[in-house]
Order: C-alpha cells, then sequence, then structure tokens
C-alpha cells in the first residue's frame, strides 16, 4: 500500500477516533443523567471546555478531508503518488498534531503551534495541487 493511501486510511482514521471519543463522551453524559439524550449542541457548547475542543478538532478533519484527503485520492487514482508520497506522512502527522494541541489547550501559544500545524498542510496541500496540475 503506497504512503499516500495509508495516510489517506491514517486521517479518515484520525476524525473517526475523535469521533468515537467525542460520542463515548456524551453516551456517558446520558447513560450518568447529566445531560438529557437531546440536550446536545453540535459544537458541544453546553457542555466542558474540552467537549466543545474536542468537537471543533473533529469538524476541523471533516473541514480538511474534502482538501487533503482529496488531493491524496486524486494522486491514487491518478497513478500520480509519486507526487503525494513524500509528503503524506508529513501531512498526517501535521493533522495530529494540529488535533491533538486543539484538545489540549487553547493558550496563545498552543494556538500558534496549532495554526503551525495547519499551515504545513496547507503548504503541502498547494505543492500537490501545482505538481498534479504539471503532471
Amino acid at each position: 500500500m503506497s504512503s499516500s493511501l495509508l495516510a489517506l486510511l491514517g486521517f479518515i482514521a484520525w476524525t473517526l477516533l475523535l469521533l468515537v471519543i467525542m460520542e463515548v463522551l456524551r453516551t456517558r453524559l446520558v447513560v450518568t443523567g447529566a445531560v438529557p439524550a437531546n440536550g446536545f449542541n453540535p459544537e458541544n457548547s453546553n457542555l466542558s471546555p474540552f467537549m466543545q475542543r474536542l468537537a471543533r478538532a473533529h469538524a476541523n478533519c471533516l473541514e480538511g478531508l474534502p482538501i487533503f484527503g482529496g488531493l491524496l485520492l486524486v494522486a491514487i487514482v491518478a497513478g500520480q503518488t509519486q507526487v503525494t508520497d513524500p509528503l503524506a506522512y508529513v501531512l498526517l502527522g501535521a493533522r495530529v498534531v494540529q488535533s491533538s494541541i486543539h484538545l489540549a489547550s487553547l493558550s496563545v501559544v498552543a494556538v500558534k503551534a496549532r495554526f503551525t500545524a495547519f499551515a504545513v498542510q496547507l503548504g503541502i496541500a498547494v505543492y500537490w495541487v501545482w505538481a498534479l496540475f504539471l503532471g
């Protein structure tokens, strides 16, 4: 399996993991009676700061998947993984770092670090678009 395909699978798996964590925590809140089953907002704004950050980290993955995952998929389908393979794991790593920082803190330092991880992903995506068009 190519690095691009593994990175795409990893991106999907990471997004799914965040969703599973959120739903396990929400289920616990319902089962313990802390929140009624119909008492959740999509952004978890009525829950703890961690749950709010978890919802945003998951949403960030969903927002990025069509772009980053789409580029990986284009390269895979077009047989152009030589473009995406070298940086595929860097992209995935930057995504995991971005989400992890988001879960940990909203401090100024954390937000700057999270943006840096996102900027890495953007830079890779721009490079891939350029290289795939030229290839």
